[in-house]
């Protein structure tokens, strides 16, 4: 941690993700319609076969229209530099971001990778399933 803000901590016990905060200078706006990448001053050793989930925070977005563009987004293993979370604004007003303010949440996960996956070219798909190709909402909302 390489900002003035406390560690990342998990706001009770069993909550999946841990809070992210903005390591700001100065407050930033962020018009509406508009992103902007957020510095966090954060840095993490990840585990092979694990990633950090980068996801919104659900009272930001509910409340103020804000959320993580590319969520989740993906910080992989082998990735050592420090943290940004990429914000955007879906609201009609502006958003003021301030130093130490949560801005997102991170999920720790396992995930298969090319030591256990192989990834092989084929022709066609054999396997059988009642879906398909359906996709997009083929199976419907209720």
């Amino acid at each position: 941690n390489k900002s003035s803000n406390e560690l990342p901590s998990y706001g009770s016990k069993q909550a999946s993700g841990f809070d992210i905060r903005a390591n700001l200078d100065n407050s930033v706006t962020i018009g509406s319609l508009e992103r902007y990448i957020v510095p966090t001053g954060l840095y993490f050793n990840i585990p092979d076969s694990c990633e950090i989930q980068i996801r919104p925070r659900s009272g930001l977005a509910a409340k103020n229209g804000v959320t993580v563009l590319n969520t989740p987004g993906t910080i992989d293993s082998d990735y050592t530099g420090e943290v940004k979370i990429i914000l955007v604004n879906l609201s009609k007003e502006d958003f003021t971001i301030n130093h130490g303010d949560r801005i997102a949440q991170g999920v720790v996960a396992t995930v298969f990778t090319e030591r256990i996956i192989n990834l092989t070219n084929v022709n066609e798909i054999t396997k059988e399933t009642e879906r398909g190709e359906g996709g997009f909402g083929s199976t419907g909302i209720k």
